[in-house]
Protein backbone atom coordinates (compact mmCIF):
# COMPACT_ATOMS: atom_id res chain seq x y z
CA UNK A 1 0.00 0.00 0.00
CA UNK A 2 1.53 3.66 -1.08
CA UNK A 3 2.27 6.35 1.39
CA UNK A 4 -0.50 8.87 1.79
CA UNK A 5 1.63 11.75 0.84
CA UNK A 6 2.40 14.12 3.85
CA UNK A 7 0.27 17.89 3.38
CA UNK A 8 2.81 19.67 5.44
CA UNK A 9 6.34 19.33 5.60
CA UNK A 10 8.76 21.05 7.77
CA UNK A 11 12.22 22.00 6.76
CA UNK A 12 14.44 22.51 9.92
CA UNK A 13 17.62 24.43 8.42
CA UNK A 14 15.30 24.97 5.16
CA UNK A 15 17.13 28.25 3.80
CA UNK A 16 20.51 26.54 4.50
CA UNK A 17 22.17 24.58 1.52
CA UNK A 18 21.17 21.32 2.47
CA UNK A 19 17.45 22.35 4.01
CA UNK A 20 16.60 24.46 0.89
CA UNK A 21 17.78 22.12 -2.11
CA UNK A 22 15.43 19.77 -0.08
CA UNK A 23 12.80 22.35 -0.14
CA UNK A 24 12.53 22.84 -4.09
CA UNK A 25 12.51 19.70 -4.99
CA UNK A 26 9.99 18.34 -2.37
CA UNK A 27 7.80 21.49 -3.62
CA UNK A 28 8.48 20.56 -7.19
CA UNK A 29 7.48 16.97 -6.83
CA UNK A 30 5.14 17.50 -4.16
CA UNK A 31 2.60 20.52 -4.94
CA UNK A 32 0.16 20.54 -3.57
CA UNK A 33 2.02 19.73 -0.25
CA UNK A 34 2.92 23.00 1.47
CA UNK A 35 6.45 22.84 2.38
CA UNK A 36 8.18 25.44 4.93
CA UNK A 37 11.60 26.17 5.24
CA UNK A 38 12.17 27.03 8.74
CA UNK A 39 15.40 28.94 9.38
CA UNK A 40 17.49 31.44 11.27
CA UNK A 41 18.93 33.11 8.83
CA UNK A 42 22.31 33.16 10.71
CA UNK A 43 25.03 31.71 7.97
CA UNK A 44 26.67 34.37 5.54
CA UNK A 45 24.77 32.93 2.44
CA UNK A 46 21.37 31.86 3.77
CA UNK A 47 19.51 34.99 2.27
CA UNK A 48 20.54 34.05 -1.25
CA UNK A 49 18.22 31.27 -0.55
CA UNK A 50 14.92 33.37 -0.29
CA UNK A 51 14.13 34.29 -3.63
CA UNK A 52 15.36 30.63 -5.13
CA UNK A 53 12.53 29.62 -2.37
CA UNK A 54 10.21 32.10 -3.00
CA UNK A 55 10.10 31.18 -6.73
CA UNK A 56 9.76 27.56 -6.27
CA UNK A 57 6.32 27.77 -4.21
CA UNK A 58 8.20 27.15 -0.85
CA UNK A 59 6.82 29.14 2.25
CA UNK A 60 9.45 30.53 4.05
CA UNK A 61 9.40 31.28 7.92
CA UNK A 62 11.83 32.45 9.98
CA UNK A 63 12.88 31.28 13.14
CA UNK A 64 15.21 29.53 15.29
CA UNK A 65 15.44 25.80 16.64
CA UNK A 66 16.25 26.85 20.01
CA UNK A 67 12.86 28.71 20.35
CA UNK A 68 10.36 26.30 21.08
CA UNK A 69 8.07 29.23 20.87
CA UNK A 70 9.34 29.95 17.10
CA UNK A 71 8.36 26.67 16.13
CA UNK A 72 4.70 26.65 18.12
CA UNK A 73 3.94 29.16 15.82
CA UNK A 74 4.24 27.37 12.48
CA UNK A 75 1.72 25.39 13.45
CA UNK A 76 1.13 21.60 12.44
CA UNK A 77 2.61 19.45 10.10
CA UNK A 78 2.90 16.02 9.50
CA UNK A 79 6.75 15.12 8.18
CA UNK A 80 9.26 17.16 10.08
CA UNK A 81 13.23 16.69 7.91
CA UNK A 82 15.90 17.68 10.08
CA UNK A 83 18.58 19.85 8.48
CA UNK A 84 19.02 22.50 11.81
CA UNK A 85 22.73 22.40 12.40
CA UNK A 86 25.88 24.42 13.52
CA UNK A 87 27.79 22.36 10.76
CA UNK A 88 31.32 22.93 11.93
CA UNK A 89 33.27 19.75 13.55
CA UNK A 90 35.34 22.67 14.96
CA UNK A 91 32.59 24.29 16.90
CA UNK A 92 33.70 24.60 20.22
CA UNK A 93 37.29 24.38 20.34
CA UNK A 94 38.79 27.36 21.60
CA UNK A 95 35.70 29.29 22.96
CA UNK A 96 32.41 28.12 24.54
CA UNK A 97 30.05 25.20 22.92
CA UNK A 98 27.00 27.10 24.04
CA UNK A 99 25.94 27.69 20.47
CA UNK A 100 26.24 24.10 18.78
CA UNK A 101 24.90 22.64 22.11
CA UNK A 102 21.75 25.19 22.20
CA UNK A 103 20.99 24.70 18.23
CA UNK A 104 22.42 20.46 17.62
CA UNK A 105 21.15 19.15 20.79
CA UNK A 106 18.02 21.73 22.44
CA UNK A 107 17.05 22.37 18.92
CA UNK A 108 16.53 18.74 18.30
CA UNK A 109 14.37 18.58 21.83
CA UNK A 110 12.21 21.16 20.42
CA UNK A 111 11.53 19.92 17.17
CA UNK A 112 10.80 16.57 18.87
CA UNK A 113 8.64 17.71 21.32
CA UNK A 114 6.44 20.17 17.96
CA UNK A 115 6.53 16.78 15.94
CA UNK A 116 4.98 15.06 19.32
CA UNK A 117 2.43 17.24 19.60
CA UNK A 118 1.66 17.12 15.85
CA UNK A 119 2.24 13.45 15.56
CA UNK A 120 4.71 13.93 12.76
CA UNK A 121 7.15 12.20 10.89
CA UNK A 122 10.55 12.78 12.08
CA UNK A 123 13.58 12.43 9.00
CA UNK A 124 16.93 13.39 10.95
CA UNK A 125 20.04 14.30 9.37
CA UNK A 126 22.90 12.90 11.47
CA UNK A 127 26.72 13.28 10.17
CA UNK A 128 29.34 10.40 10.12
CA UNK A 129 31.27 12.82 12.77
CA UNK A 130 29.30 10.90 15.41
CA UNK A 131 32.01 8.41 14.94
CA UNK A 132 35.28 8.53 17.32
CA UNK A 133 38.03 10.63 16.22
CA UNK A 134 40.74 7.95 17.98
CA UNK A 135 38.96 5.08 16.34
CA UNK A 136 38.89 6.22 12.55
CA UNK A 137 43.22 7.69 13.23
CA UNK A 138 43.95 4.52 14.21
CA UNK A 139 42.94 3.02 10.65
CA UNK A 140 45.37 1.18 9.19
CA UNK A 141 46.28 3.82 6.16
CA UNK A 142 48.58 3.69 3.31
CA UNK A 143 49.66 6.48 1.00
CA UNK A 144 48.71 5.65 -2.65
CA UNK A 145 49.58 8.53 -5.02
CA UNK A 146 48.13 11.49 -3.73
CA UNK A 147 46.09 9.54 -1.33
CA UNK A 148 45.65 7.78 1.79
CA UNK A 149 43.70 4.49 1.78
CA UNK A 150 42.82 1.00 3.49
CA UNK A 151 45.86 -1.21 3.48
CA UNK A 152 45.57 -3.72 1.27
CA UNK A 153 43.86 -6.86 2.85
CA UNK A 154 42.88 -5.10 6.26
CA UNK A 155 39.14 -5.11 7.60
CA UNK A 156 37.38 -4.49 11.12
CA UNK A 157 34.55 -4.18 13.33
CA UNK A 158 32.56 -1.40 11.27
CA UNK A 159 35.19 -1.18 8.07
CA UNK A 160 37.02 -1.85 5.43
CA UNK A 161 38.46 -1.16 2.38
CA UNK A 162 35.20 0.02 1.04
CA UNK A 163 34.31 2.33 3.90
CA UNK A 164 32.53 3.05 7.57
CA UNK A 165 29.61 1.10 8.47
CA UNK A 166 27.34 1.70 11.26
CA UNK A 167 29.03 -1.29 13.49
CA UNK A 168 31.80 1.06 13.88
CA UNK A 169 32.63 1.32 17.28
CA UNK A 170 31.19 4.45 19.01
CA UNK A 171 33.47 4.10 22.07
CA UNK A 172 36.00 7.34 22.77
CA UNK A 173 35.43 11.15 22.07
CA UNK A 174 34.18 12.56 18.93
CA UNK A 175 33.83 16.46 19.17
CA UNK A 176 31.05 18.54 21.00
CA UNK A 177 29.04 18.88 17.26
CA UNK A 178 29.50 15.15 16.72
CA UNK A 179 28.57 14.26 20.46
CA UNK A 180 24.86 16.89 19.84
CA UNK A 181 24.36 15.35 16.82
CA UNK A 182 25.14 11.40 18.78
CA UNK A 183 22.80 12.49 21.73
CA UNK A 184 20.12 13.77 19.05
CA UNK A 185 19.56 10.37 17.25
CA UNK A 186 19.76 8.44 20.76
CA UNK A 187 16.79 11.01 21.72
CA UNK A 188 15.36 10.43 18.23
CA UNK A 189 15.11 6.80 19.25
CA UNK A 190 13.46 7.00 22.75
CA UNK A 191 10.63 9.82 20.90
CA UNK A 192 10.10 6.88 18.23
CA UNK A 193 9.88 3.92 21.19
CA UNK A 194 7.76 6.11 23.78
CA UNK A 195 5.77 8.31 20.97
CA UNK A 196 5.04 6.23 18.22
CA UNK A 197 6.69 8.60 15.91
CA UNK A 198 8.27 7.51 12.19
CA UNK A 199 11.81 7.92 11.97
CA UNK A 200 14.58 7.78 10.20
CA UNK A 201 18.40 8.66 11.04
CA UNK A 202 20.61 9.20 7.85
CA UNK A 203 24.29 9.64 8.93
CA UNK A 204 25.44 11.96 5.84
CA UNK A 205 29.29 12.48 4.89
CA UNK A 206 30.18 15.34 2.92
CA UNK A 207 27.06 16.97 1.13
CA UNK A 208 28.01 19.02 -1.40
CA UNK A 209 26.36 20.75 -5.12
CA UNK A 210 25.48 24.39 -6.24
CA UNK A 211 24.15 26.93 -3.56
CA UNK A 212 26.40 25.72 -1.11
CA UNK A 213 28.41 28.71 0.73
CA UNK A 214 31.60 26.65 1.15
CA UNK A 215 34.11 27.07 3.78
CA UNK A 216 36.96 25.42 5.34
CA UNK A 217 35.35 23.81 8.28
CA UNK A 218 32.40 22.96 5.86
CA UNK A 219 31.67 23.00 2.05
CA UNK A 220 35.41 22.67 1.14
CA UNK A 221 34.78 21.27 -2.81
CA UNK A 222 32.87 24.34 -3.10
CA UNK A 223 35.43 26.30 -1.39
CA UNK A 224 38.26 25.04 -3.68
CA UNK A 225 36.52 25.20 -6.71
CA UNK A 226 35.49 29.19 -6.12
CA UNK A 227 38.83 30.27 -5.13
CA UNK A 228 40.62 27.99 -7.90
CA UNK A 229 37.76 30.29 -10.33
CA UNK A 230 37.49 33.41 -8.71
CA UNK A 231 40.74 33.56 -6.69
CA UNK A 232 42.14 33.62 -3.20
CA UNK A 233 44.58 31.13 -0.60
CA UNK A 234 44.16 27.44 -0.13
CA UNK A 235 46.01 25.37 1.82
CA UNK A 236 46.48 22.13 3.44
CA UNK A 237 46.40 21.17 6.53
CA UNK A 238 47.38 18.59 9.10
CA UNK A 239 48.66 15.07 8.43
CA UNK A 240 52.15 16.40 6.81
CA UNK A 241 50.40 19.05 5.08
CA UNK A 242 50.59 17.28 1.78
CA UNK A 243 46.89 17.31 1.36
CA UNK A 244 46.62 13.40 1.41
CA UNK A 245 43.55 13.02 3.18
CA UNK A 246 39.99 11.53 2.00
CA UNK A 247 36.34 12.10 2.08
CA UNK A 248 33.58 11.22 0.11
CA UNK A 249 31.03 13.62 -1.39
CA UNK A 250 27.50 13.53 -2.00
CA UNK A 251 25.67 15.69 -4.32
CA UNK A 252 22.41 16.87 -2.68
CA UNK A 253 20.32 15.44 -5.21
CA UNK A 254 21.45 12.11 -4.66
CA UNK A 255 20.77 12.38 -1.25
CA UNK A 256 17.10 13.67 -2.38
CA UNK A 257 16.93 10.91 -4.32
CA UNK A 258 17.66 8.10 -1.24
CA UNK A 259 14.62 10.58 1.37
CA UNK A 260 12.04 9.97 -1.60
CA UNK A 261 12.53 6.37 -1.35
CA UNK A 262 12.32 6.43 2.26
CA UNK A 263 9.43 8.54 2.47
CA UNK A 264 7.48 6.03 -0.03
CA UNK A 265 8.24 3.05 2.64
CA UNK A 266 8.53 5.18 5.82
CA UNK A 267 6.77 2.29 7.97
CA UNK A 268 9.64 -0.17 6.70
CA UNK A 269 12.73 2.08 7.50
CA UNK A 270 11.27 3.74 10.46
CA UNK A 271 13.88 3.22 13.35
CA UNK A 272 16.67 2.50 11.34
CA UNK A 273 19.76 4.24 11.23
CA UNK A 274 21.91 4.42 7.78
CA UNK A 275 25.45 5.37 6.84
CA UNK A 276 24.74 7.80 4.05
CA UNK A 277 27.49 8.87 1.24
CA UNK A 278 29.13 9.21 -2.15
CA UNK A 279 31.16 5.67 -1.79
CA UNK A 280 34.61 4.75 -2.44
CA UNK A 281 34.15 5.79 -6.05
CA UNK A 282 32.96 8.96 -4.87
CA UNK A 283 36.04 10.04 -2.94
CA UNK A 284 38.75 12.41 -3.16
CA UNK A 285 41.77 13.65 -1.38
CA UNK A 286 42.75 17.53 -1.26
CA UNK A 287 45.52 17.03 -3.35
CA UNK A 288 43.18 15.19 -5.84
CA UNK A 289 40.49 18.08 -6.00
CA UNK A 290 43.10 20.56 -6.14
CA UNK A 291 44.38 19.25 -9.30
CA UNK A 292 40.54 18.68 -10.82
CA UNK A 293 39.93 22.50 -10.35
CA UNK A 294 43.42 23.27 -11.70
CA UNK A 295 42.60 21.39 -14.53
CA UNK A 296 39.38 23.23 -15.02
CA UNK A 297 40.72 26.60 -14.81
CA UNK A 298 43.86 26.63 -15.66
CA UNK A 299 45.06 28.02 -12.07
CA UNK A 300 47.44 26.57 -10.09
CA UNK A 301 47.77 27.69 -7.01
CA UNK A 302 50.40 27.72 -4.61
CA UNK A 303 49.13 25.80 -1.33
CA UNK A 304 49.93 26.51 2.14
CA UNK A 305 51.40 23.81 3.79
CA UNK A 306 50.28 23.07 7.93
CA UNK A 307 51.82 19.61 8.84
CA UNK A 308 50.30 20.12 12.16
CA UNK A 309 46.65 18.23 12.80
CA UNK A 310 44.00 19.81 14.22
CA UNK A 311 42.11 18.16 17.49
CA UNK A 312 38.79 17.07 15.40
CA UNK A 313 40.80 16.37 11.84
CA UNK A 314 40.29 13.32 10.93
CA UNK A 315 42.26 10.96 7.67
CA UNK A 316 40.16 9.11 6.25
CA UNK A 317 36.50 8.77 6.35
CA UNK A 318 34.15 6.86 2.80
CA UNK A 319 31.02 5.45 3.59
CA UNK A 320 30.15 2.41 3.03
CA UNK A 321 26.61 2.40 1.44
CA UNK A 322 26.07 -1.50 1.41
CA UNK A 323 23.35 -1.25 4.32
CA UNK A 324 21.04 1.53 2.32
CA UNK A 325 21.49 0.33 -0.82
CA UNK A 326 20.27 -3.33 0.14
CA UNK A 327 17.10 -1.48 1.62
CA UNK A 328 16.23 0.75 -0.41
CA UNK A 329 18.30 0.38 -3.79
CA UNK A 330 19.39 3.31 -4.08
CA UNK A 331 22.51 4.37 -5.16
CA UNK A 332 24.81 7.33 -5.70
CA UNK A 333 24.49 8.53 -8.85
CA UNK A 334 26.61 11.47 -9.64
CA UNK A 335 30.43 11.12 -9.78
CA UNK A 336 33.23 13.75 -8.42
CA UNK A 337 33.69 15.02 -12.05
CA UNK A 338 30.01 15.19 -12.48
CA UNK A 339 29.68 16.96 -9.15
CA UNK A 340 32.40 19.25 -9.79
CA UNK A 341 31.14 20.33 -13.82
CA UNK A 342 27.92 21.52 -11.76
CA UNK A 343 29.88 23.58 -9.53
CA UNK A 344 31.78 25.32 -11.89
CA UNK A 345 28.58 25.86 -14.17
CA UNK A 346 26.79 27.56 -11.01
CA UNK A 347 30.10 29.13 -10.06
CA UNK A 348 30.32 30.66 -13.43
CA UNK A 349 26.43 31.92 -13.70
CA UNK A 350 26.60 33.51 -10.78
CA UNK A 351 29.38 34.91 -10.17
CA UNK A 352 28.23 38.79 -9.71
CA UNK A 353 26.75 37.48 -6.77
CA UNK A 354 28.74 35.07 -5.73
CA UNK A 355 32.41 36.23 -5.68
CA UNK A 356 32.10 38.87 -3.28
CA UNK A 357 31.23 35.55 -1.11
CA UNK A 358 33.25 32.89 -1.99
CA UNK A 359 36.48 34.36 -3.07
CA UNK A 360 39.81 34.79 -0.89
Amino acid sequence: MAEIPHSTILVAGGAGFVGSSLCLRLKRDRPHSRVIAFDNLRRRGGELALDRLRAGGVTFRHGDVRNPEDLAEVGPFDLLIDCSAEPSVHAGYGGSPAYVINTNLMGTVHCLEAARRHGADVVFLSTSRIYPIAGLRALPLQRRGDRLAVSTGEAGSGWSAQGITTDFPLTGNRSIYGATKLASELLIEEYRAMYGLRTVVNRCGVLTGPWQMGRVDQGFVVLWAARHLYGGGLGYSGFGGEGIQVRDILHVADLYDLLTRQLAELDRHSGCVYNVGGGLETSVSLAELTEHCARRTGRRLVMERDPETRPADIPWYVTDNTAVSAATGWRPQRSVDVILDEVFDWLGTERATLESILAG
